[in-house]
């Protein structure tokens, strides 16, 4: 099967704010507590990290992991140290998970994913003691599941026409 290969068009900086925006949005929903409920901020900055690493780096995993830490209500810096890991790791893959097909990216994505989670448990196993059991780690092959519709998505407005219009400049 041979597959179209789109340029893309420069992203917008706005978008990507909305995008991270909606992404924190969606983490502030109720569904949050359930067992397999994935981390859209994670799975977004992940995205960015292997699409644009110099619009959305470690700052910004910083930043939002620290808004996460305070609507989580958990230890100050848990989430900040997660996200700023997964972003580190994502930005050091970023050029080789991008030759490979959608689902190949999935199961590349996965293992920052995990280990996003792997830092969050062992802080709280540190501070509390309690471990929440192996269904914990679902949530991050939820989000990977999730990856080749949050990439269809976020690359939606990037995307050039395949068949070339010669009336339009680009």
């Amino acid at each position: 099967m041979n597959r179209p290969h789109y340029i893309l068009l420069p992203v917008s900086p706005l978008f990507i704010a909305c995008s991270l925006a909606g992404a924190f949005l969606l983490n502030l929903l109720p569904w949050g507590r359930f067992i397999g409920a994935p981390d859209f901020v994670a799975l977004v900055l992940v995205f960015w990290g292997v699409h644009q690493p110099r619009k959305v780096g470690i700052g910004t995993a910083f930043f939002l992991g620290l808004l996460m830490d305070v609507h989580d209500a958990t230890l100050f810096g848990e989430n900040a140290l997660a996200y700023t890991l997964l972003s580190y790791f994502a930005i050091m893959m970023h050029r080789r998970v991008q030759w490979f097909p959608i689902f190949m990216q999935a199961i590349h994505v996965l293992p920052l994913l995990l280990l996003a989670q792997a830092v969050q448990l062992t802080v709280r196993f540190i501070v509390s003691g309690k471990f929440p059991g192996w269904f914990y780690f679902i949530e991050s092959g939820v989000a990977a599941l999730l990856w080749p519709v949050v990439t269809l998505i976020l690359l939606a407005p990037q995307r050039r026409a395949v068949d070339k219009d010669h009336t339009r400049p680009i």
